[in-house]
């Protein structure tokens, strides 16, 4: 399960906004770079190679 007190130190490495935390795609969006960072074995992927846009 994801730790959602890491929301409070982490922050999208483009465009340093806030994520927010998606339970259902269990991903990482941030709205200001409109990217997806996934999460693996309850670790956030937070390379941008590995970001998807939406």
């Amino acid at each position: 399960m994801f730790n959602k007190e890491l929301l409070d130190i982490l922050v999208c490495p483009i465009s340093k906004g806030k994520l927010e935390y998606d339970e259902k795609q269990n991903v990482l969006i941030c709205q200001d770079s409109r990217l997806k960072y996934p999460i693996e074995d309850d670790i956030p992927i937070m390379l941008p190679e590995r970001a998807e846009k939406f």
